[in-house]
């Protein structure tokens, strides 16, 4: 990384998402809302941070994981904190993140651009990206197909491999 990259990504590293004094964080959220153990969401936020510079740093659009867009998508959310003191103070721009259009040539488009992200993410962090955090691109495109389900009214049960 050149220093002004390593100062980007220090400023991102540190940046906090929501207000600390909270007494439910934007990570106690995040581990809510997909049913994950607080350290997973934790990591899952530095994921996030670490796509984010990417996005900064790489001349070419990208590809977040699931697990990383849902960290995405949630930050969005809290929109003072994202507009204004993370884009605009922490990243010094705006990035937006707008939905697929459909079909197969999108498909093909995001698989070339996750797969991009990945290798950028080794350029420059110099380590492999977690696979529990970022799966290969036949289960991040594949194997998802999520829908919000109340808890309170409804039980979830895995189901069986051979259906």
């Amino acid at each position: 990384m050149t220093d002004e990259q390593q100062a980007c990504w220090e400023r991102i590293r540190t940046f906090t998402i929501g207000d600390p004094r909270a007494a439910f964080s934007f990570t106690d959220r995040l581990a809510q809302e997909n049913g994950w153990p607080l350290d997973y969401a934790h990591r899952v936020v530095m994921e996030y941070k670490r796509f984010m510079f990417l996005i900064c740093v790489v001349d070419h659009p990208l590809t977040p994981s699931d697990e990383v867009d849902q960290a995405w998508h949630l930050h969005l959310l809290y929109t003072r904190s994202y507009w204004q003191e993370f884009c605009r103070d922490t990243l010094g721009r705006e990035i937006h993140h707008g939905p697929t259009k459909g079909g197969q040539e999108e498909k093909d488009k995001f698989n070339d651009w996750y797969a991009l992200t990945k290798s950028k993410y080794l350029d420059y962090f110099k380590v492999q990206p977690p696979t529990d955090i970022w799966p290969s691109s036949a289960i991040r495109f594949g194997q998802i197909r999520f829908r919000r389900v109340n808890l309170h009214r409804f039980l979830i049960f895995r189901k069986p491999k051979w259906l």
